[in-house]
């Protein structure tokens, strides 16, 4: 698995996109500038955005790439997390100030209902690798100078979502790609939701260790694949084979619809094969995020 740290420069942008709410805030507030003036675009042209929660803020923090403007956090969790919070983060972020506030100062930040622990980061969004970057990487493991504590996953593995809108499942997707160690997570640049607070807090710190790909033709991404030498496997429930049984080889795109729509038609056509996932009646079909889970332990996770 890679991120933006190996890439670097290879990298191509995507594009950033803000909470229902401005990061600036009024004068006096987390965020807020004097005389009311918006808050400029960040350094890469983009404007910046509010990461909350631990894990996603400890995570951000640790990653070299991030770009990191302002930290906040209540009394209650700087007494909690400070320590962490100075020990974890790259030594790149050490000269990041922690900023005490209020709870209500958060929450003013934040979409309704963000459950935040007392943590906000106010940082430039991610710049993400294009799908070419992908195929061009060295593994993890040929670029460390010490053997890994675990053994890399021999078969490589990369997701890709076919019309998944909401955040939240992106997210889990993403933690679960980083749990069973995919190499990416490929979305449509239309529709498929950015880089967000909220898409943050569900991947949990995956975000920051799984590039996150955008791609404007999901049919042509799959062809840029196959000539790679992936073998594509679609997702679908009424599909004859199990994955189980599909005995794909070392290179493997992995294919998931929307639920209830499922793939679209020029994305099943591009699929090797359609492979389902087993379930037991009254159940017919998994959440698109736990059908990734599922999926990429079957594929990467056993031995």
């Amino acid at each position: 698995m890679f991120n933006g740290r190996i890439l670097g420069a290879a990298m191509t942008r995507r594009k950033g996109k803000l909470g229902s709410r401005s990061p600036a805030g009024p004068p006096g507030q987390p965020g807020g500038q004097a005389g009311g003036r918006p808050r400029p675009a960040s350094r890469s042209g983009q404007q910046p955005l509010w990461l909350y929660g631990v894990h996603a803020v400890l995570a951000a923090l640790a990653n070299p790439a991030r770009r990191p403007e302002r930290l906040l956090a209540t009394p209650e969790a700087a007494q909690t997390w400070g320590q962490r919070l100075r020990e974890e983060r790259h030594p790149g972020h050490a000269g990041l100030a922690l900023q005490t506030v209020q709870r209500r100062d958060i929450d003013a930040l934040l979409p309704d209902g963000s459950v935040h622990q007392g943590l906000a980061l106010l940082t430039a969004p991610l710049d993400q690798p294009g799908l070419e970057d992908i195929f061009a990487a060295r593994p993890a493991a040929e670029l460390a100078t010490e053997p890994p504590a675990e053994p890399a996953p021999r078969r490589r593995v990369v997701v890709l979502l076919d019309q998944v809108t909401d955040p939240h499942n992106v997210g889990a997707v993403l933690r679960s790609a980083a749990a069973f160690g995919a190499l990416a997570v490929v979305a449509l640049d239309k529709g498929a939701p950015e880089e967000s607070g909220t898409l943050a807090k569900a991947a949990s710190g995956a975000l920051e260790v799984v590039p996150y790909v955008s791609v404007v033709n999901l049919a042509r991404a799959l062809d840029s694949l196959k000539d790679a030498g992936f073998w594509c496997l679609g997702l679908a429930g009424e599909a004859e084979r199990s994955l189980a049984a599909s005995h794909p080889g070392e290179d493997v795109a992995l294919v998931l619809g929307a639920e209830g729509s499922g793939l679209r038609r020029l994305t099943r056509e591009r699929c090797d094969l359609l492979v389902k996932l087993p379930t037991r009646a009254p159940i017919e079909s998994l959440n698109v995020s736990n059908a990734a889970a599922v999926a990429l332990y079957e594929l990467l996770g056993r031995g």
